[in-house]
């Protein structure tokens, strides 16, 4: 609709119902589309499809955009409104209004889905472990709530390590893709540090939901045991039973004996905690 109307206000002799350019008389509408429209669309956060709006196979027929239109645009009523407007364009309507009226339509559907975030500065950190504790376990529809924690115990790390003396010279590797598998990456953990030498010095697995058992804290250990690591944290928002945390204390001191790396079994909750307690500004 928008690349018609702005199409007859630049070339007002042109019948604008013909719109392909193997239809006698017409012009190319997906070519201006893809050059003009499509990319001012995406500029402003509008509405817009990847290329073209005119890839769609309702309205690519080789024939006019007349009230004849057999093109099977849905849903049903939007089809009568849509060449009724295209009508009224060639005969003469007012351009610059149908535009404007769109445009502001657009403007108003796109501000509605728009939200201001503060970034607040001096919140305690009790204020910011109930934010997080209500962010990690909100009802959301979407997929992603797992991944949460993660992003908080990574950002709590990116300013660790600008403000600890631990992470002297140390490097936080970027964050992964939740669907890449560490046997792929090279990864034995969520979040990786990496000492001067490019070993892996320290390193995170986050839990959400899962209580940690003796099989997790096994599999942790597959994963790191060949590396120097000096520390491994597991950290999840459910509690470990408590019969299952007595194995898990005796299995933590047996890889603390053979291999020497302090493995940590803690809540999210308390560890970023502690975290924020070492930040300047938390």
């Amino acid at each position: 609709m928008i690349t018609s109307i702005v199409y007859k206000f630049l070339n007002p002799t042109q019948d604008i119902r013909k719109h392909q350019a193997s239809i006698e008389g017409g012009y190319s509408g997906r070519t201006f589309d893809s050059k003009y429209i499509t990319p001012f669309m995406k500029l402003h956060k509008f509405p817009s499809m990847a290329e073209s709006g005119w890839l769609t196979r309702a309205l690519e027929q080789k024939v006019p955009y007349d009230k004849n239109y057999s093109g099977a645009i849905t849903p049903k009523e939007l089809k009568p409104v849509f060449l009724e407007i295209i009508d009224n364009i060639e005969n003469g309507a007012d351009c610059e209004k149908y535009l404007s009226f769109l445009i502001q339509g657009l403007i108003i559907k796109r501000n509605l889905q728009s939200i201001d975030l503060a970034k607040p500065t001096t919140l305690s950190i009790s204020s910011i472990l109930d934010l997080l504790e209500k962010h990690f376990n909100g009802n959301y529809k979407a997929e992603g709530a797992s991944r949460l924690p993660v992003l908080a115990i990574y950002a709590s790390y990116q300013c660790l390590i600008l403000e600890t003396k631990r992470f002297a010279n140390k490097e936080l590797l970027s964050i992964e893709s939740h669907t890449s598998s560490d046997k792929s990456s090279g990864r034995v953990g969520d979040i990786d540090i990496l000492d001067d030498k490019k070993r892996t010095f320290e390193a995170v697995e986050v839990k959400h939901g899962i209580s940690i058992t003796m099989q997790l804290v096994k599999d942790a250990f597959e994963k790191f045991k060949t590396t120097p690591i000096d520390r491994y944290y597991i950290l999840s928002t459910a509690t470990p039973d408590k019969d299952e945390y007595k194995k898990i204390e005796a299995e933590i001191q047996r890889i603390k004996n053979v291999h020497g790396c302090q493995l940590i079994v803690n809540g999210i909750m308390p560890t970023i905690k502690y975290y924020l307690r070492l930040l300047d500004k938390t």
